[in-house]
């Protein structure tokens, strides 16, 4: 490929924001890094990547910043080839190295020809890189991701700040594979097991990240410097390596040649695909990418590897997995959950200085412990009764505890925040109180009793709240004397974890008070999303569809197993059966019969869950530890005992049937709920699904996948999202 090829394409995104590269000419320091003859080591040429903007708007690279970094270090092999310096570094602006390829660019790219281009510009400016005829570092002062790691991989030595966080190649997580070299280079840096562990545990594991210093342990970088002068002291090892005074041990590095690490290099390949079947039943093309090229070049030239990746890249940018990743992390995640739609004017928002909470149980006292962490305002808990109470506040003193043992809270924070929660037996408590909310019995006419009583002591201005999955709201307010003041906030269990809020209007509640719950979404470090008071809101409401298909396909003769993996192409995080068993099969079948009684027969409430229910029975399956309890064939089973107490019909499905039936019926759920106006659009329903449901990113969300499988056009007779949206531009 010729350079008017790659400037072709770079033509074709002239509104890219242009990572710079600024070079600097340092005169390396002779102390501690004399050559033979006592002379300064020599001139070092320090490249700079920035894009001129705060550390809000991260480096990435696009095809002119990519052409720029290249002609940049073309200039600077030529240096070195007329003896004028002695190495090259490259570093970032603060806080990052290089945040990856710049997505929005990639996701636009039109043609296998202008992807396959884009990968092989990316190994033509890394590939000098690699050669400039002087060392090259990579300085790792902050986040480096993807491409941007991979630019550090190519060069020949690396320095990282214990500073430094969110370290990855997280291709597999969007659709792609470390394609830029570092699929090469990183299992003989440091060990097959340990590349798998980076390229395909760590991106399906919630995109899990490294830190400086456990990248460092890997042996991803060669030395180790603190961050208040790491480039100082970063340059200084550079003398020192250039001199011949110092030499990094990289004790993980393997040769791929050996019997040995050959037979390591196959079992974490096997151990990968394993991972990958566990996490996604294979629903998307990627991970299984990146082990197929990993596995072939053991055996490549650096060369043959990067032709093998460029045209892996290029067919994995066509995909319209690929393009719904991008579409559910960088269009959803990234930026509309930054911007909830239908939100008022964050001006609006009344300040809150301190919390009630209604309960003291296992939900309320997991409320109690995120405020109080958080916001850092007095969190007040109630209960019935002192030994309720107690247990409660005890509960958060003990997480608080935990906390502080993992090193995750400095002393004097977990001494503030046990501070910050308190009880009492009496609603009084609430008198000072701007902000109170409900985690008590999911019943309403409990919730509503609740709310007389409290606000009979709140001032006027003090917002209500109820945590309800499945309630309406609107009922709640109605004996209220101020229900412009009830807000529902739907937190997801568990609290510390899960990242969706789903905060739902009722047709009384006040923009003053719809503000100050977002803003309360924003300071807890939750994604809100704003929903209409209707059943179940948004996730409970689908998720309750596709167990009610599954359950109704088991009762109906449906084998077990085939019931419960009917939904494995979908790649969820549990199977409907699992899922149940963990929520819980009568708050389940509870929010099923509230929706029944909204919405009649596409909620079928299941006779034979009753029946389990009823006998204490607390999963289909026979679990231990919380998982499914293996047979003599290696398959989860139903104990005799439990098969007894229930009756099935004769009309048995496939897996493949129960398949379509499911997707179809979250195809018809979701178009009711559009017209319902339960929320702004489909993206909306996208979002929550993966931040409340972990629906998986690879699917895009549930939208994108029911547009792919044709359900949304079988039921609805239209796709829920535009094309070029989660999928290929239109023609």
């Amino acid at each position: 490929m010729s350079a008017a090829d790659f400037r072709k394409l770079a033509d074709l995104f002239p509104n890219e924001t242009v990572t710079h590269s600024y070079v600097q000419d340092i005169e390396l320091p002779a102390a501690g890094g004399k050559t033979a003859d006592g002379k300064s080591p020599g001139t070092f040429a320090l490249v700079t990547l920035d894009n001129g903007l705060d550390h809000s708007k991260p480096t990435t690279l696009g095809p002119n910043t990519l052409i720029e970094l290249g002609t940049v270090l073309e200039g600077l092999k030529e240096r070195a080839a007329r003896g004028e310096i002695v190495g090259v570094g490259v570093t970032g602006k603060p806080y990052f190295l290089v945040a990856g390829a710049d997505l929005s660019t990639v996701k636009s790219i039109s043609g296998r020809e202008h992807g396959l281009w884009m990968a092989q510009l990316g190994h033509d400016v890394y590939g000098t890189l690699a050669n400039l005829g002087v060392p090259s570092f990579a300085f790792i002062n902050g986040l480096a991701l993807g491409g941007g790691l991979e630019i550090a991989l190519q060069s020949t030595y690396r320095t990282v700040s214990t500073g430094a966080g969110a370290l990855a190649l997280p291709e597999a997580f969007i659709g792609l594979i470390p394609g830029w070299g570092g699929v090469y280079i990183l299992p003989r840096l440091i060990g097959p097991e340990n590349a798998v562990k980076v390229m395909i545990e760590n991106p399906l594991s919630n995109n899990r990240t490294l830190t400086g210093p456990q990248a460092f342990k890997l042996g991803m970088a060669d030395a180790l410097f603190e961050p208040a002068d790491f480039v100082e002291q970063s340059v200084a090892w550079a003398a020192q390596v250039i001199a011949g005074a110092a030499s990094p041990a990289r004790a993980n590095a393997v040769d791929p040649s050996t019997p040995e690490v050959a037979a390591r290099w196959a079992g974490a390949i096997a151990a990968g695909r394993a991972f990958v079947e566990a996490k996604t039943s294979n629903a998307s093309p990627a991970p299984a990418k990146v082990l197929e090229v990993m596995e072939a070049n053991r055996t490549l030239t650096q060369a043959q590897s990067a032709e093998l990746e460029c045209e892996t890249l290029a067919d994995l940018m066509q995909t319209d997995e690929f393009r719904s990743t991008v579409y559910a992390f960088l269009d959803l995640v990234q930026r509309r959950s930054k911007r909830p739609a239908g939100a008022p004017d964050r001006k609006l928002a009344r300040p809150v200085t301190k919390i009630g909470v209604v309960g003291a149980g296992l939900m309320a006292s997991q409320l109690a412990l995120l405020f109080a962490r958080q916001l850092k305002v007095p969190v007040v808990m109630t209960d019935i009764d002192q030994a309720r109470v107690d247990k409660g506040v005890g509960y958060v003193h003990a997480e608080v505890d935990k906390l502080l043992q993992k090193g995750r809270i400095s002393p004097d924070a977990a001494n503030r925040t046990r501070a910050l929660v308190t009880g009492s037996v009496s609603k009084e408590a609430f008198a000072d109180a701007d902000f109170v909310i409900e985690a008590v019995f999911e019943e309403l006419n409990v919730k509503k009793q609740v709310f007389k009583e409290v606000e009979a002591i709140v001032s006027a201005e003090c917002i209500l709240a109820t945590n309800t999955s499945s309630l309406s709201v609107t009922a709640m307010a109605e004996d209220l004397e101020h229900p412009e003041r009830l807000v529902g906030f739907h937190f997801f269990n568990p609290v510390a974890v899960m990242p969706l809020l789903e905060i739902v209007r009722a047709p009384r509640t006040d923009d003053a008070v719809l503000a100050t719950a977002f803003e309360l979404a924003k300071g807890l470090k939750k994604s809100a999303v704003l929903v209409k008071d209707a059943p179940a809101f948004v996730v409970n409401r689908l998720l309750l569809r596709l167990m009610g298909e599954v359950t109704a396909a088991f009762d109906e003769g449906t084998p077990a197993e085939v019931a419960d993996n009917a939904l494995r192409p979908m790649g969820l995080p549990m199977t409907p059966f699992v899922l149940g068993a963990m929520v819980g099969l009568p708050v389940a079948q509870h929010v099923q019969e509230s929706l029944h009684a909204a919405f009649g027969d596409r909620f079928p409430v299941s006779r034979n869950l009753q029946k389990l229910i009823d006998s204490g029975v607390k999963s289909i399956w026979a679990v231990q530890n919380g998982t499914p309890e293996k047979g003599p064939d290696g398959k989860p089973f139903i104990p005799a005992e439990t098969l007894a107490l229930m009756s099935f019909g004769d009309t048995p499905s496939t897996g493949e049937e129960v398949l379509r039936r499911t997707q179809d019926a979250l195809a018809e759920e979701i178009g009711l709920m559009l017209d319902e106006r339960v929320v702004a659009g489909p993206e909306d329903i996208d979002l929550c699904m993966i931040l409340g449901a972990g629906w998986p990113m690879f699917l895009g969300g549930i939208t994108p996948y029911l547009d792919r499988v044709g359900a949304s056009e079988r039921v609805n007779g239209r796709k829920f999202l535009a094309p070029g949206v989660a999928s290929e531009p239109a023609a």
